[in-house]
């Protein structure tokens, strides 16, 4: 039997960081993982190989529609579905391999297998017991479904299904059009299936700001997809190899149903602790089925600590980085921080979303007064040059300090382009401050310059 001063258990991006953190402190630390591979869902069947799919579909789309614009002439290349797939496979590999890597060089002791928690201090991998002064909770999350669908991830699939489809779909029904949804739902279109969204609510991507959702929703529609909203999926039943969805029209009850050759359940995932043992061990949860944890990260029972998809928050790859490396602080005798006010979100379809902070509804349902600055990338040269002129940049800030409160991005490079604003949040910058930092020519970052300039007198080229 081991003993070490923290075992993590679950490899994904908030406990391979978590871990990697604990031993640069010093501490002897092991990670408890059963998949082959490290980096958790993330990596292997999530974040990762669905941006490799992404990548090589939008470069299929600037082949079939963009390059001749540019005087590149040929003909259009052909799908090979199956290298395609290998290519995200290859992709999987690296990033695998190099969290492998990076255990080794930091002396992280890699324990292969299913871990529980026979009773605090102790964790059990397999038939072995060992001893932990702490143990960090890093299990991640699993995919949620509908009641009436179920998933076989041959027919109706999940994310992880719709990753390896044996073959392109000519007809993809996706259920859900929040990230997952509108990301894989736009891979398949540009491979040549018609997609149709269907979703409960009445706007795509729940929680965003209002303004973005409806440009969003017109942008893939004009990429087409087809989007059903204020349903409600029935049901889902298959045979010989073909789905049929039925859903009901919340505006007035009607039933309808649609033929699919593949359904995708988007609908959101759930904290997945099973296993583990928390019950007999008398760990707190919320009603919702997360880990109820401290200001510390820590559980009801000391020395037990639980962080990223298990606990309360946004199911976010990097936000379960940051309380990774915070709890590890905590473990280690110091102050773990993580400002929860500045988390940015991303949505990788073309173009991309992106936002961090408040919501202009979420403003107005405090009653807090604030000022909104707006560009459009048409005005944006590079934008423009690139056939990238699609979405608007928007910064919101307290109307009488000035303070940035949030920002909120469609359009080319939204996921690199809202860093500049977390770091100006993170320093408490006005939207002053933003634009008066010189930003160069000609890049899309002259956007968010622009769209804070709009806070004051107005931006220069709108």
């Amino acid at each position: 039997m081991a003993s070490y001063d923290v075992i993590i258990i679950g490899s994904g991006p908030g406990g391979y960081v978590c871990a990697i953190r604990c031993a640069q402190l010093g501490l002897k630390t092991a990670c408890v993982e059963g998949r082959e591979t490290l980096g958790g869902t993330c990596l292997n069947v999530g974040c990762i190989p669905s941006k490799a799919l992404l990548h090589a579909s939008h470069m299929l789309h600037e082949a079939e529609h963009n390059f001749g614009a540019m005087g590149l002439k040929g003909k259009s290349p052909s799908v090979d579905w199956k290298q395609m797939l290998q290519y995200k496979t290859d992709t999987i590999g690296q990033n695998t391999k190099g969290v492998e890597f990076l255990f080794k060089k930091n002396k992280v002791d890699w324990l292969k297998g299913w871990g529980s928690i026979p009773a605090a201090g102790k964790v059990k991998v397999g038939d072995e017991v060992h001893e932990a002064k702490n143990i960090i909770i890093a299990t991640g999350s699993d995919v949620a479904t509908l009641p009436g669908v179920e998933i076989d991830e041959k027919v109706v699939v999940s994310s992880t299904g719709a990753l390896e489809l044996g073959k392109i779909p000519k007809k993809m029904v996706v259920i859900g059009a929040g990230v997952i949804g509108l990301e894989l739902g736009s891979v398949y279109k540009r491979l040549g299936s018609e997609v149709q969204v269907i979703e409960f609510l009445d706007a795509v991507t729940p929680g965003m700001d209002s303004e973005v959702q409806r440009q969003f929703q017109k942008i893939m529609t004009k990429q087409g997809l087809s989007f059903t909203m204020g349903a409600a999926v029935q049901k889902v039943d298959v045979a010989k190899n073909k789905a049929k969805v039925h859903y009901k029209l919340r505006k007035d009850d009607s039933e309808h149903e649609v033929d699919a050759d593949v359904v995708l359940v988007a609908t959101g995932r759930k904290p997945y602790t099973d296993g583990l043992g928390l019950d007999a061990l008398g760990v707190k949860m919320t009603d919702r089925g997360q880990i109820a944890v401290d200001a510390h990260w820590q559980t009801n029972i000391p020395g037990i600590y639980a962080i990223g998809d298990v606990i309360e928050g946004p199911m976010l790859a990097h936000k379960a980085e940051d309380e990774g490396m915070a709890a590890a602080d905590q473990v280690a005798g110091k102050h773990g921080h993580v400002n929860y006010g500045v988390i940015p979100g991303v949505i990788y379809t073309h173009p991309e979303v992106a936002n961090v902070g408040a919501t202009e509804e979420m403003l107005k349902a405090e009653g807090h007064k604030y000022k909104a600055g707006k560009f459009s990338f048409m005005g944006n040269g590079r934008a423009k040059a690139n056939f990238a002129a699609d979405g608007f940049v928007k910064i919101l800030a307290d109307a009488e300090t000035d303070r940035i409160l949030g920002a909120h991005i469609i359009g080319p490079s939204a996921g690199d382009l809202i860093h500049e604003v977390c770091v100006a949040m993170e320093f408490g910058a006005s939207a002053e401050d933003l634009a008066l930092t010189c930003h160069a020519h000609p890049t899309y970052s002259e956007a968010v310059r622009e769209a804070a300039l709009a806070c004051g007198l107005g931006a220069i080229h709108s």
